[in-house]
């Protein structure tokens, strides 16, 4: 059973000022960045019964960089909703505060 992958828009944005944060660090790790994140949603099409962490989001850390990914699971269309990419590393305020405006 093969599932789509959809990005909320915050998610879209998430993902773009990490790449381009990577590249102003790095040339290339950017792309690499993103290499990875693809990697991921590849993964997710297939396998996307990760443990629920809070409110019904998945979470889904990235390997090599402090990111995770948190969606929520559609079984009856088959879709994943990516609701946002947040850096580990950050204070959690931000990504609470997203999560909480969604309810």
């Amino acid at each position: 059973m093969t599932y789509q992958v959809v990005l909320d828009h915050r998610a879209l944005q998430d993902i773009q000022q990490a790449i381009d944060y990577y590249n102003k660090q790095e040339p290339g790790l950017g792309e690499r960045f993103e290499n990875t994140i693809n990697d991921v949603f590849q993964i997710l099409e297939t396998h996307p019964f990760y443990q629920i962490r809070y409110d019904n989001v998945r979470c889904l850390p990235l390997k090599y960089f402090p990111f995770m990914i948190h969606y929520t699971l559609n079984e009856e269309n088959q879709s994943v909703q990516v609701v946002a990419v947040f850096n580990t590393r950050k204070n959690t305020t931000e990504w609470n505060k997203r999560i909480r405006t969604d309810k």
